[in-house]
């Protein structure tokens, strides 16, 4: 059983393509407070090429909306290397990017900002998802 508090987060069900699946458990996470094995362990895996145009797989656009303040943000979700928040791209490893891999549009992401507050958005769109493109070695 899962003890850490913010992992009941990563409880919501999610769908990872397998090639995001191998890459993902290859990251190296230094932060203790990054529990990226229980969402792998806990996640669907289908081939890229049966993953559903509405899930956001790594380097999917999509429109996201925060509850709390009402403001719409358009992200992209990449891989630590490539993140630039301040244009949009999200690190899968940032406590918003763990809360967003896997999820479809239309569902609530919970992740928990740097002072412990709970943080809640809905993914509005899927703008745009590699694997629907048919991208399928992103």
């Amino acid at each position: 059983m899962i003890n850490h508090t913010h992992n009941k987060f990563l409880s919501t069900e999610r769908v990872l393509t397998e090639l995001d699946h191998a890459r993902l458990r290859k990251l190296p996470t230094l932060n203790p407070h990054i529990r990226l094995s229980d969402l792998l362990d806990n996640a669907d895996t289908v081939p890229s090429r049966q993953v559903a145009a509405n899930v956001i797989t790594m380097y999917t656009q999509f429109c996201l909306l925060d509850l709390k303040t009402g403001q719409r943000m358009v992200m992209a979700l990449c891989y630590p290397k490539d993140a630039e928040p301040a244009a949009g791209f999200v690190s899968v490893l940032s406590p918003l990017g763990m809360a967003l891999i896997g999820l479809k549009e239309g569902d609530e992401a919970h992740w928990l900002s740097p002072s412990r507050d709970v943080l809640k958005a809905v993914i509005e769109k899927i703008l745009f998802q590699p694997e629907a493109s048919g991208d399928y070695f992103t």
